[in-house]
């Protein structure tokens, strides 16, 4: 009864950042985060297509010798390369249920490192 709660309230938390991207976003496509306790993934999804535009992780990178946090702003690194390939300067960042801190804010100072507009 407590783990379903947990996660009623998780994703409660989670659309509500995805309403304020929706009303803020203005057309540009939203980048993603996902951190489980080892790894982060993070994709950049154009939500009017409903396609995934490019994605990256630490899983990809497989670089062991940083730490996470280090780890994390490589993939945001990565993530730009691929992103601004594609042909895509300006995005939105979607936390969702994560705070904006840690490894979630090392992705966005990679992100913009690599030099996409957030």
């Amino acid at each position: 009864m407590k783990q379903k709660k947990l996660q009623e309230n998780r994703a409660r938390r989670a659309q509500r950042v995805h309403y304020k991207i929706q009303m803020t976003a203005a057309g540009k496509p939203r980048i993603v985060v996902f951190r489980s306790l080892n790894h982060i993934y993070a994709q950049v999804i154009d939500d009017a297509t409903g396609k995934t535009i490019a994605s990256s992780s630490t899983l990809v990178l497989k670089n062991n010798q940083v730490d996470k946090t280090a780890a994390a702003r490589l993939v945001g690194i990565d993530l730009a390369e691929k992103t601004k390939h594609a042909g895509v300067t300006a995005v939105c960042f979607d936390r969702g249920r994560y705070l904006y801190h840690g490894r979630v804010k090392s992705v966005v100072e990679g992100l913009r490192e690599g030099g996409l507009q957030i």
